[in-house]
């Protein structure tokens, strides 16, 4: 069997390599509201599960994994030992971006896309590396072939694979081009250089649509622990402003200080999504120093909290609040708070619950002074094994 050891029984060094994984972007044809670099294998995503392992089959010196920008904050939340890059448009301008922050001679790029790469595979592209400027797996063609309605020799075609390994500073040069290529073996040969061509694995398959998931081998069922999050905000009071509570008005002039419209109770309940989520909290996604969140409804805050959690894997279950208040009396709007609520988050309105009550005339909520929001929110994970 190939492994590590064998090459170097055999005299071969093992090169100085990094690896690059490319987890920016997000297929068209992929057709799922969840990006499917953040499906779960178990509690693990799939840039993780990927990059992994690879993990387990090589010592490389670095690891670099890029991410969309919107998604940035939150990759980073998984490892302190990996280097996190923000991705670009195209594939294309993802690697290079992450090819600045590569030291080694040598770099291995790879997608999230392939995580059933096996040891065999890695070992057949690394001996072939020392005579040549990139190793690229391929699959031979099995069925027969027909290009612009004439059939092909199907011995003449190959079905590229990843991960590629290539010479860092050729791979750099190469992408320094308005020409978009679809891997990295096209852009190192069109200035010239050296392709080495080895047998892939069929297992190595890309999940590219939702039908794939279910031949990706080595992926397992998403956990279905669920995840529950706690949030609390307080506002104090200010007049000559309207009062939202939940998205929903319940005082015309009465308002709460605060750079958005200080909607309390929704502050409190995306504190609690995002903790649930290991997201961090509302002050991370949305600067109270930011000039773009000046008096901003806060409804467009929490879909905008939806919309990622939704991307990043998770459904949201359940919802509970309470708010305490002496002033304004909210037992009339409870159940509008609900239903708006309910609406934003696209769950059965019965799985959101709200409570108002008072603190008997106790502390600042007591003595009319503001506003506060406790609120707890549980999540699972988007099942794609059920879709």
């Amino acid at each position: 069997m190939y492994n590590i050891v064998t090459l170097q029984k055999k005299g071969q060094s093992l090169p100085d390599l990094a690896l690059v994984m490319l987890g920016a972007g997000s297929s068209s044809r992929f057709n799922q509201r969840v990006k499917k670099q953040w499906l779960r294998s178990e509690d693990t995503p799939l840039w993780l599960f990927a990059t992994q392992n690879l993990q387990q089959l090589f010592p490389f010196k670095q690891i670099i994994v890029t991410t969309t920008p919107d998604e940035h904050f939150y990759a980073k939340k998984f490892s302190e030992s990996i280097t996190f890059v923000e991705g670009g448009a195209t594939r294309q301008e993802s690697l290079a971006n992450a090819l600045l922050h590569v030291k080694t001679p040598f770099v291995l790029v790879s997608d999230i896309a392939r995580p059933c790469i096996d040891q065999e595979m890695l070992v057949r592209i690394l001996a072939e590396m020392e005579n040549n400027d990139i190793v690229v797996p391929y699959l031979p063609a099995v069925d027969t072939v027909v290009y612009e309605n004439a059939t092909i020799n199907r011995d003449h075609v190959k079905l590229i694979q990843t991960p590629q390994l290539s010479r860092t500073e050729l791979l750099r040069k190469a992408l320094q081009t308005p020409t978009l290529y679809t891997d990295d073996s096209s852009a190192i040969k069109a200035i010239g250089g050296k392709v080495a061509y080895v047998l892939g694995n069929p297992e190595a398959k890309k999940l590219t649509c939702k039908e794939d998931s279910a031949t990706i081998s080595c992926l397992k069922a998403p956990s279905s622990t669920p995840f529950v999050g706690e949030g609390f905000d307080v506002h104090a009071y200010e007049e000559g402003k309207v009062m939202m509570l939940g998205g929903v008005e319940v005082h015309p002039t009465t308002g709460f200080k605060a750079h958005s419209d200080g909607d309390v109770a929704i502050h409190a309940l995306i504190d609690a999504l995002l903790g649930a989520a290991g997201a961090g909290d509302i002050g991370e996604l949305f600067p109270d120093n930011d000039p773009r969140y000046k008096n901003i409804d806060s409804k467009l805050l929490l879909r905008e909290v939806c919309s990622f959690l939704a991307k990043v894997g998770f459904e949201i279950v359940h919802c509970d609040l309470t708010i305490m208040a002496e002033f304004p009396r909210l037992s009339a709007f409870k159940d509008k708070i609900r239903f708006c609520l309910a609406d934003i988050m696209a769950i059965s309105p019965i799985h959101v619950n709200v409570k108002a009550t008072t603190t008997e005339k106790l502390g600042f909520v007591g003595r009319q002074e503001g506003v506060a929001t406790s609120a707890t929110a549980t999540l699972k994970y988007y099942d794609w094994t059920n879709v």
